[in-house]
């Protein structure tokens, strides 16, 4: 027998913010056309229930851009609570994915965004939602980022916006963006790790099952060729020694000699695998522990830090720390520092 598919409804909750809570206030657009993964992403990171956090954690609501019941991704039935009014209190808001790249922004939803982002709030978006903010003008003259499928068609339509389509997610302070909908998760946790600090971020990340924070661009993620087998053997092993000696010099030689590979062979495999040059992964890779040493070790002299994380010098760390993340090592430490 065959069955027919039938919507299923759902009532977004929590439609209103928690009166328990007194952190900044969340608000996720909810439309027509809802794209749930990112919906889901915002609503995990920012408003799941965690007593652990304390009464200042975030608060969180849905506010519908258009009378509902909407149809979202998936045969769901979304209603919501709140319309386009509680923007006006929203200290975050959350755009997620947009149901179309080239759908049409309404002018309300462009005016209350306006008039947010004219009062503070900030405002982010994940994957296509982009659009609704470059719709908006809030992107003019600004760097930002999308699902690499849709750079061009962004670039196109708004050429006052710079897109990089080579990075996870770019922070502007009152106006975010993140590429895939993965990406959002990275996204996400940043902007906890900035309110809330590292170990706030590392808990919500623990509680995911995903890192904290990754290195590295959508590069890997663009259509390329499958590795063979052998190959992700080789790598496997290979990434795991060139993590545990990062304090150490690893030439191409030396690295194609443990793969069992030429060093054209070995530097094109590497690529591929990774979607960045060798160099390029153990910059990423000393960024990744020199950031969790300035985390944790409050103590520690900025030199000690560069020398363990494989940078060598200072110098040479600060310079990889305002190229990639855009604030000195002493600044990163002094925002995202745990204690020991």
């Amino acid at each position: 027998m065959k069955l027919a598919a039938t919507p299923l409804s759902i009532k977004i909750m929590p439609n209103a913010p928690s009166p328990d809570l007194t952190g900044p206030l969340v608000v996720s657009l909810a439309y027509d056309g809802l794209c749930t993964f990112e919906f889901g992403v915002a609503y995990e990171i920012f408003g799941l229930p965690r007593p652990e956090m304390g009464e200042t954690w975030y608060r969180f609501a849905v506010s519908g851009i258009e009378p509902g019941p909407f149809r979202a991704a998936g045969g769901l039935s979304v209603s919501v609570g709140h319309g386009l009014d509680i923007l006006q209190a929203a200290d975050l808001i959350v755009v997620p994915g947009w149901r179309a790249i080239d759908a049409p922004v309404p002018a309300p939803l462009i005016a209350a965004l306006r008039a947010a982002h004219h009062r503070g709030a900030r405002i982010m978006s994940l994957c296509s939602g982009v659009a609704v903010l470059a719709a908006a003008g809030l992107l003019a003259g600004l760097r930002a980022t999308t699902h690499w499928r849709y750079v061009r068609p962004i670039a196109d339509r708004y050429p006052d916006i710079t897109l990089d389509a080579d990075v996870l997610y770019i922070d502007q302070g009152s106006v975010l963006t993140a590429a895939g909908s993965a990406a959002g998760i990275d996204l996400c946790l940043h902007v906890v790790r900035g309110d809330f600090g590292a170990e706030a971020a590392n808990s919500v990340a623990r509680r995911l099952v995903v890192p904290p924070h990754r290195e590295g661009g959508q590069a890997q993620f663009i259509e390329g060729p499958v590795l063979q087998e052998r190959e992700g053997a080789r790598f496997g092993p290979l990434l795991e020694w060139m993590r545990a000696r990062l304090h150490e010099d690893q030439p191409i030689r030396l690295l194609a000699d443990r793969a069992g590979m030429s060093m054209r062979t070995f530097q094109r495999r590497f690529e591929a695998s990774t979607g960045l040059t060798p160099g390029e992964w153990l910059i990423g890779e000393r960024l990744r522990a020199a950031r969790d040493m300035l985390e944790r070790k409050l103590s520690a002299p900025l030199e000690d830090i560069a020398a363990a994380s494989g940078f060598g010098s200072l110098a040479t760390m600060r310079h990889h720390f305002r190229t990639r993340l855009g604030v000195s090592p002493s600044a990163y430490r002094q925002r995202f520092a745990c204690g020991e």
